[in-house]
């Protein structure tokens, strides 16, 4: 997902734009990999004085509900990405950059046979580990 398709799923869900919402969804777009609340408040505080962890916790939900962010936990800490594809991938995630890859295949595939009966509402599959930049440095 790209900033303009963030900011007009935000648009057609009914919210309002502010520089404020623009400038997290531009923050996201700009990384392409996971980033904490914590990275982006950072980001922010040079443009807003006083902006809280409050306001940017409000707002990762908000896009994370909206489907606008995906997010991962990283020992322990939320980490979020904006929407990578509309199609079913899974990823790899480097624990140390947040650097993600697409894994085209689906477990979900191999274990369908073992969950007859069962209905499934959803699945997530991640794999963590370290990137090559990461492993090199």
């Amino acid at each position: 997902m790209n900033l303009n398709e963030a900011l007009n799923k935000l648009k057609e869900a009914g919210y309002k734009y502010t520089n404020k919402r623009a400038m997290i969804l531009e923050f996201f777009a700009n990384e392409g990999r996971y980033r904490t609340a914590k990275e982006l408040l950072s980001y922010m505080e040079p443009h807003y004085d006083g902006i809280s962890f409050d306001t940017i916790y409000r707002n990762l939900h908000l896009f994370n509900e909206l489907g606008i962010l995906e997010s991962t936990e990283l020992d322990g800490e939320k980490h979020y990405q904006i929407r990578c594809a509309n199609h079913h991938h899974h990823h790899f995630i480097c624990r140390k950059c947040g650097a993600t890859k697409r894994i085209q295949i689906c477990p979900m595939d191999m274990i369908d046979d073992d969950l007859s009966g069962y209905m499934i509402e959803g699945h997530k599959f991640e794999v963590y580990g370290l990137c090559p930049a990461c492993q090199a440095a």
